[in-house]
């Protein structure tokens, strides 16, 4: 009995102390993987609570980007308005860029405001005479306004070569015979005409042939003779005057240097280049009243002072031109651009001068302005050169001659 009682004891107790001891321990064990799987699981939970969450966000987020778009894209939403402001302000910023973009367009208009000076030239030949082909029109292209000095030179020398071409047979209007002759002629031609001055000297040099003779001369009778030529007296005074300074100062000839003429009395720059250039061969320019009057309608100076005007004259050609040009800038102030009423409507040169259309422009009227051999009129020496008569120029009539 008690052999089957400790058996029995023994076996529970070690059955039952297993299973009584594992029974704790399995639940020990199983309520410890159940807290650490409910651990687990609480934050699985968590996460799936958290995740709701975070979509709900981003469904929030994409509706409000949706609205947003849609907003943006209705013409008639609230926010657009505050949105369009910018917009409205765009326009106003760029206005200063379209300020800015006026002046680039006044730009060019500046010059047009310039161009009416010229038309105003154009606008008077083309009314007075519409017979003159292009010469109004290429006058007006060969304004000197802001010509620069290159284009100044070629027109003047071109107008120098047009000249050459009209007037082949330019020479000194003052008859001589040898250079005392002709600085006595050139003294005389002051306030008046060569041709008159022609008329009248062959009485004076008849009766005074040599610087000695008119030195010695008396004053009064050397006035009669001279009275034609207008202020007589004054000139008398010269003529006998550098008369005496060529005995004394020369041994009675006449010097070819400038600074030697320029000491005679009455002898300006003017007659010494008359002088140095017909008499001695030396290139000088002469600035009378005709040639004074042309180059300042030519624009090429501005100048007033005859010393003036002879350096930059002088200065557009070369030096061997200058006795040439002379004579040709003063026999078309003779014959063609007179000083009151310029032929302007028969000038060869109308197409290079600035100043066309300040006289006659009308072709037929303008011919009847012309004078001398332009008019088949005598010219002004009583004995000029054969190439002049052979050109069809006549001598001009003695003193008191119908």
């Amino acid at each position: 009995m008690s052999a089957e009682r400790d058996s029995a004891v023994g076996e529970q107790g070690s059955d039952g102390g297993r299973k009584t001891a594992g029974a704790p321990r399995t639940a020990a064990a199983g309520t410890g993987a159940s807290a650490a799987s409910a651990k687990k699981a609480a934050p699985s939970k968590k996460a799936a609570a958290r995740k709701p969450a975070a979509a709900k966000k981003a469904a929030a987020r994409k509706s409000a980007a949706a609205k947003k778009a849609a907003a943006e894209k209705t013409p008639g939403a609230t926010k657009p308005a505050a949105k369009k402001a910018p917009a409205k302000k765009t326009p106003a910023k760029k206005t200063p860029s379209a300020k800015k973009a006026a002046p680039a367009k006044k730009a060019p208009s500046a010059p047009l405001k310039k161009a009416p000076a010229p038309r105003k030239q154009v606008v008077a030949p083309k009314k007075v005479t519409a017979s003159v082909p292009a010469a109004p029109a290429k006058t007006v292209a060969a304004h000197p306004q802001g010509e620069s000095r290159t284009a100044l030179v070629r027109r003047a020398r071109r107008i120098n070569r047009e000249l050459a071409e009209v007037y082949p047979y330019a020479h000194p209007e003052l008859d001589f015979e040898n250079p005392f002759q002709l600085v006595v002629a050139t003294v005389l031609s002051a306030q008046t005409t060569d041709l008159r001055v022609n008329q009248t000297t062959p009485a004076l040099f008849a009766k005074y042939p040599t610087p000695e003779d008119l030195a010695a001369a008396n004053p009064e009778e050397v006035e009669e003779i001279l009275r034609p030529t207008g202020f007589f007296r004054a000139k008398t005074k010269s003529v006998i005057g550098l008369s005496k300074a060529l005995v004394e100062q020369f041994g009675g000839e006449v010097p070819g240097r400038l600074e030697d003429l320029v000491k005679l009395p009455g002898v300006g720059r003017k007659t010494a280049f008359v002088v140095l250039g017909n008499a001695f061969g030396r290139p000088g320019i002469t600035v009378d009243t005709h040639f004074q009057r042309l180059v300042r309608r030519w624009k090429w100076t501005d100048e007033t002072d005859p010393d003036k005007i002879e350096a930059a004259v002088g200065a557009l050609f070369p030096k061997s031109d200058w006795t040439d040009l002379s004579h040709h800038v003063i026999w078309h102030g003779r014959r063609i651009c007179h000083a009151r009423k310029p032929a302007c409507g028969a000038c060869p040169i109308a197409p290079l001068c600035p100043a066309y259309g300040e006289g006659e422009t009308d072709p037929e009227k303008a011919k009847k302005l012309l004078k001398y051999e332009k008019a088949g009129q005598p010219g002004q020496r009583l004995k000029p050169p054969q190439a002049y008569l052979d050109a069809g120029g006549r001598a001009a009539p003695p003193l008191g001659a119908a």
